[in-house]
């Protein structure tokens, strides 16, 4: 494992961060699969940690930390079990970081302690049915009435959807386009607020994800988060620190997969001896080792420019888009090499192989695809846009 220059206090909170984890959640995280629904005691548990304060200034209740620390968490969930990644990172990361950089003293007074303390939980509204990729073109609205808004509209794949205090929700406020998108801070217990899980995933099924249904929803004007029309410049602006937190989980998915294969390679005897002794089976452990220290890497690197105080540049938006990129596809590669190497074994729950695999699989698509990372790479390359 790659560690450079960690400090003793980020080597610290790795090691009380995986031995946490290790005890509560790796135990349980199949059975979390099967059931679809991780026991939410744990968040209260990882709260104490701070999991959910990283980042968070101490004045607002969280731990100050830096994003070295952070991403080394992110880490750890991705590496004990990557749907408590999206929990933390999705209530902490994309919630209140938007509220952290966007928000007015008294937004951040009401919602971060809360958020940072994990007595309530955040959701981030963005995607719709008709919008994806196409975040700029999405149809919820919200039409003042007075001093308030009233909106409406229907938001899909939220994670958090069914457990959230507040969601973030993005809504048409003006003109088509990204322009006329603004972000509002919605209490989901709002008269007109409905959330539906969704039941039936690939993987991160421990993960509630949920459709979100808004009928009239009012909410006061001190509820919008930053001016009209700056919500899609929020939503990028979150969305690229976002895919930090993505690409580190995803280097804990594949340091998991390659413990796993190791392990089991060693103790797997064939033709009388271990099968980490043939040289294919060295050959898919040593692409996997690999696609860990590469990955790891580029994530720190993000780390190190978000340390450095370099969010707002291009420099390190291409960065965050390459480590997303690379990270998720390699969890995908390294899941299905762990597989193989576990052959038939692999194929059932009894192992983690196959949880491996279908909870890689998603990475690759949300907060943007890997198609979008590269449309992002080859737009900053060339100086020339592929989007339409």
């Amino acid at each position: 494992m790659v560690d450079l220059s960690l400090t003793e206090e980020q080597q610290a909170f790795r090691q009380v961060a995986r031995d946490f984890l290790e005890r509560e959640a790796v135990p349980h995280r199949q059975a979390w699969d099967r059931a679809e629904s991780v026991d939410l005691s744990i968040v209260a548990k990882m709260a104490e940690i701070g999991f959910f304060g990283l980042t968070i200034p101490e004045e607002y209740g969280g731990l100050g930390g830096d994003y070295q620390t952070y991403v080394l968490a992110m880490e750890e969930l991705g590496r004990a079990d990557t749907a408590l990644r999206g929990i933390v990172s999705v209530s902490n990361g994309l919630v209140g970081k938007s509220i952290l950089g966007f928000g007015t003293e008294e937004q951040k007074q009401e919602w971060l302690p809360a958020l940072a303390s994990a007595t309530k939980l955040g959701c981030f509204g963005l995607t719709e049915p008709g919008t994806g990729s196409d975040a700029g073109n999405l149809e919820t609205r919200a039409e003042r009435d007075g001093d308030d808004y009233l909106i409406t509209g229907q938001k899909l794949w939220i994670t958090n959807g069914t457990w959230a205090d507040v969601a973030l929700v993005f809504a048409r406020t003006g003109g088509p386009g990204p322009r006329g998108v603004t972000a509002f801070l919605v209490p989901t217990d709002s008269e007109g607020f409905e959330a539906r899980e969704i039941k039936g995933k690939l993987g991160l099924r421990g993960q509630a994800t949920a459709e979100l249904f808004l009928d009239h929803v009012r909410v006061p004007a001190s509820a919008r988060l930053g001016d009209e029309g700056r919500g899609f410049t929020i939503a990028m602006t979150t969305l690229d620190k976002g895919r930090v937190s993505v690409a580190a989980g995803c280097v804990g998915l594949v340091q998991a997969c390659l413990e796993s294969a190791v392990s089991y390679a060693t103790e797997r005897t064939q033709f009388g001896r271990p099968i980490a002794g043939f040289q294919l089976v060295q050959d898919m452990i040593a692409d996997i080792s690999l696609d860990a220290d590469a990955a790891r890497l580029l994530v720190w690197r993000c780390a190190d420019l978000l340390d450095r105080g370099l969010a707002d540049t291009a420099e390190f938006r291409i960065a965050a888009s390459k480590a997303k990129l690379f990270a998720s596809e390699a969890a995908v590669r390294a899941a299905n090499t762990c597989i193989q190497v576990y052959g038939g074994a692999g194929y059932v729950d009894d192992h983690p192989a196959e949880k491996y695999l279908r909870d890689a699989r998603v990475l690759t698509l949300y907060e943007g695809t890997s198609q979008v990372q590269k449309l992002l790479i080859g737009r900053h390359e060339t100086g020339i846009s592929a989007f339409v």
